[in-house]
């Protein structure tokens, strides 16, 4: 059990039949009346945000997350396939669990899958991954001391900002957790 008053970020619990996390709070003692915590929590099923005051003395069950390391295997229209790579067990997952972090993960790639009571939620892609450029427009030498970006179309369909000296073809690695650009790689 954990009660308001404990709550800090990244908390998981349980309320109303919901898994929620604590992506912000604030402590507050007002001069009149009792203590409150007033929280902004988001639904790890559906992904929605709502902010909410709590009693502190108000106690939750706490939610136990699993993760698990997988291999994107392939995409057969609808459904993601990953294999846990010690068992060799697949699981499919549908386009809504997997679309945000699909746009940095190909086939063989390993991504964390987390769960609640073994049923998967989310996805979340390696911090930092490298990426071939499939389109982009044409460098221009000289064109390294200005700091300008141009758009870039990745192999996995993700568009990111890259600077103007980088050309299509090339190998970029990309920090998933903001989607920018890093570095060249050579591959």
């Amino acid at each position: 059990m954990v009660s308001a008053g404990d709550f800090k970020k990244g908390v998981t619990f349980v309320m109303d039949g919901a898994v929620y996390t604590i992506v912000d709070f604030q402590h507050v003692k007002p001069g009149k009346g009792s203590a409150f915590v007033r929280a902004k929590i988001k639904n790890i099923m559906t992904g929605s945000t709502t902010e909410r005051t709590f009693n502190p003395e108000e106690k939750f069950e706490n939610a136990v997350i699993t993760t698990k390391e997988m291999e994107y295997l392939y995409n057969d229209g609808t459904l993601y396939y990953f294999m846990d790579p010690e068992t060799y067990e697949q699981i499919p997952l549908g386009e809504d669990l997997v679309s945000d972090a699909m746009q940095y993960i190909k086939e063989n790639m390993t991504a964390t899958i987390r769960f609640y009571e073994e049923k998967a939620f989310s996805v979340v892609p390696p911090n930092f991954v490298t990426l071939l450029i499939t389109e982009c427009e044409p460098g221009v030498k000289g064109d390294t001391a200005t700091g300008a970006n141009k758009p870039a179309t990745l192999e996995t369909g993700a568009k990111v900002n890259v600077p103007l000296f980088v050309n299509e073809g090339e190998y970029i690695r990309i920090d998933t957790r903001t989607g920018e650009y890093m570095e060249r790689v050579k591959e």
